[in-house]
């Protein structure tokens, strides 16, 4: 398999990548509200947190880029790519900043920072995967630790009650090695969100492919379906057909509730992510 290595690359690009061989780059979604969104463009004069995005361009970066400048939460992005390509309100009132995380000057990207999340991964050959989900976040962890941040919030993946021959894989022993740093360096005060198929609107070479006709339709069906399906979930591999998608916003505002909630920390499940995004929109 041939590996780009994409600070943007986020869990639906993953999965996207590994089920059906296709390469994505990442979308933007309206922050005005809309009938196809829930994001909310509402701009606080005084901004009380300040959140680092480590691949803040991509598709769920972008999302909590956005979600954070909805609350008044001031946002700075670091990405390989830096800003998007694309123009929207939400845009220009967030720092784009162009770097890797290996050479990253984390003086200058964590300067006033009261929260880092960190949307990296990818696939590829075992050493790859260990690279970039593994070891680009514990690399994070480490330097958001050293320079005092006080939050660290990880996306992480579902594990997909899979065998145990798949989790040893470099993609989850990686995801796992990541979560660990943070409950070590962040007992109290880490966040690891481990959401399934993340859906919405992204764009793939330019074009805007509107993954949330296939994801909200299928979340609602077995969300119906869930005490027919229940019985299943201790078959190996199960949840590969009946975790339910979540929305990019979610995951999203989960992060705000994250930055803004003290008592917010652990390892969070999808349907935990769907409560916790539902308090941050209130």
């Amino acid at each position: 398999m041939k590996f780009e290595y994409n600070q943007e690359n986020n869990i639906v690009g993953e999965q996207l990548s590994a089920w059906f061989g296709v390469k994505c780059s990442y979308a933007e979604a309206g922050v005005k509200e809309d009938s196809n969104s829930g994001t909310i463009d509402v701009v606080a004069d005084v901004k009380t947190e300040r959140v680092v995005v480590l691949g803040g361009s991509g598709f769920v970066g972008s999302a909590v880029c956005k979600a954070a400048v909805s609350k008044g939460v001031e946002a700075i992005s670091l990405s390989r790519s830096g800003r998007p390509s694309y123009s929207s309100s939400w845009v220009d009132q967030v720092t784009w900043m162009s770097g890797d995380v290996f050479y990253a000057n984390w003086d200058e990207v964590l300067a006033g920072a009261t929260a880092v999340v960190s949307t990296l991964g990818g696939f590829g050959s075992e050493e790859q995967m260990q690279r970039i989900n593994g070891e680009a976040n514990v690399v994070a962890v480490t330097a958001a630790k050293d320079f005092g941040i006080p939050k660290f919030i990880l996306i992480s993946v579902h594990d997909y009650n899979l065998p145990s021959f798949l989790l040893s894989s470099g993609y989850f022993t990686g995801k796992r090695k990541a979560e660990s740093e943070v409950l070590s360096k962040y007992p109290t005060s880490g966040v690891v969100l481990r959401p399934g198929f993340i859906y919405g609107k992204r764009r793939v070479d330019g074009f805007e492919i509107p993954l949330d006709l296939i994801g909200g339709p299928l979340e609602r069906f077995l969300q119906a379906t869930e005490n027919f399906t229940k019985p299943l979930s201790s078959l190996p591999g199960s949840d590969l057909l009946f975790a339910p998608p979540i929305s990019v916003d979610d995951v999203a505002f989960a992060v705000i509730n994250a930055i803004t909630d003290d008592d917010f920390f652990g390892i969070f499940t999808i349907e935990q992510i769907k409560e916790a995004a539902a308090k941050a929109r209130v």
